[in-house]
């Protein structure tokens, strides 16, 4: 499902009133863009120890719950946001996944951990339509391929596609996360999606 500006801002508004059925309309669009994100964002090795449903919806919790604080400017404001959020989020993974490899005490597995500490709500609400096992087994086979293929890439390659292409930034938002110019920013880009379309190939 896809959304244009007008509709996300529409539904924003009202969401940001108190109506329930805007609310979960922006999350059952949006919910999906998430996923490719913290998919994308997250390396093999915690891919393979985290259920991206219970990540996509913490995400989600923590986005809706601070809506009244999100201001829409310009187009392709509220993805951008939500993309900062799942990073924030994907940061606290990243630290808390560490913070147990050191606890030689550990014996419980990370994903399981994660459900008994409440560190990922999925179980707390109802499942989000658009992050249903189905879906998701639907279109596993070409993410999969994606991320194979991410993998492969240099680190500023796949962060650089990984902001355009995923997460929308423009090239000047870019420059400002990278430290570099928008020219840079453009001729990164273009290497990138030539290294990853021959990543994409070799299978």
């Amino acid at each position: 499902m896809s959304i244009d500006n007008e509709k996300t801002q529409r539904l924003v508004a009202l969401a940001k009133g108190g109506d329930q059925a805007a609310l979960n309309q922006l999350c059952c669009v949006y919910s999906e863009r998430v996923r490719r994100i913290i998919r994308f964002r997250l390396n093999r090795e915690l891919r393979s120890k985290l259920d991206s449903v219970d990540v996509v919806q913490d995400v989600l919790i923590l986005a809706m719950g601070g809506l009244r604080d999100f201001t829409y400017q310009s187009e392709g404001d509220f993805l951008r946001w939500l993309s900062r959020i799942a990073e924030n989020k994907i940061r606290d993974i990243f630290d808390e996944f560490h913070a147990d490899k050191r606890d030689i005490r550990k014996e419980i597995p990370f994903k399981e951990h994660r459900r008994q500490t409440g560190s990922a709500l999925g179980g707390r609400l109802s499942p989000i339509a658009a992050t249903t096992p189905s879906v998701i087994v639907r279109k596993k086979e070409a993410l999969d391929r994606l991320e194979k293929a991410l993998d492969e890439l240099k680190p500023e390659y796949k962060q650089v596609i990984v902001l355009k292409r995923i997460e929308g930034f423009s090239h000047a938002e870019i420059a400002e996360r990278l430290g570099k110019s928008a020219k840079a920013v453009s001729m990164l880009l273009s290497r990138a999606m030539t290294a990853l379309t021959i990543a994409y190939g070799k299978d």
